[in-house]
């Protein structure tokens, strides 16, 4: 279960948040970028979190906060990667983010390679093709996430995950947006995906549960 940390809110709870609450706590360094005041109190607080961090840097064109620039983002993931365990990558910055992909490596940092569609969900062939890509850099999971815009979608995205996410490098994260998101959660994180995203105090895209109640949730689901 990964809480996301994307506002001094979300901040605040996660300091509050008992060990095992949630497994990984995700730093949405993007969303506090820009103001230095936010930014400096979550440098300040990364000692004290008590999960394993996870390192993201939002690209503008796949949700992210602040429209940063890529030398920017370039900056931040070279401030945090040291104090992290995790660090994500979206497939569209695989080569923009080549020299930060190959220092998170060096540190022993665990790579997530992100893949996100606001606008509907994409066919098998596409998903598939996006999978191809995002495996190149043998991250050690893969998150998909989608906008679900009927069962149908929902079940494209079951399908994609018991076809695609036993094959390595890469486990799959994959998670539904919008209408269908809440349902879809709790379907495809009792079906195997890696990484469940739940937010701390107030969600960020429509279909998400609350990290610790989501964790409750699959936890009773899978006995």
């Amino acid at each position: 279960m990964v809480g996301t940390i994307h506002s001094l809110g979300a901040l605040d709870c996660a300091l509050g948040l008992l060990p095992g609450q949630v497994d990984v706590l995700e730093l949405r360094v993007d969303a506090f970028a820009c103001s230095p005041a936010h930014l400096d109190a979550l440098r300040a607080a990364v000692p004290s979190l008590r999960a394993p961090l996870l390192l993201t840097v939002r690209h503008p064109e796949e949700g992210g906060a602040c429209a940063l620039s890529a030398e920017s983002r370039k900056a931040l993931f070279r401030q945090f990667l040291p104090f992290v365990q995790w660090a994500d990558f979206e497939v569209r910055s695989l080569k923009s983010l080549k020299e930060e992909i190959a220092e998170a490596k060096a540190l022993g940092v665990r790579l997530v390679v992100s893949d996100h569609h606001f606008k509907g969900t994409p066919s098998l062939i596409t998903l598939n093709r996006r999978l191809a890509l995002a495996r190149s850099v043998s991250p050690s999971v893969v998150k998909v996430a989608a906008t679900l815009r009927s069962p149908l979608e929902l079940e494209r995205l079951l399908t994609f995950l018991n076809r695609s996410g036993r094959h390595r490098p890469g486990q799959l994260s994959v998670m539904g947006m919008g209408a269908y998101g809440q349902v879809s959660r709790l379907v495809l994180g009792r079906c195997g995906s890696a990484l469940n995203y739940g937010y701390l105090d107030q969600p960020q895209v429509p279909g998400q549960w609350q990290a610790v109640v989501l964790k409750q949730r699959l936890s009773e689901l899978l006995g």
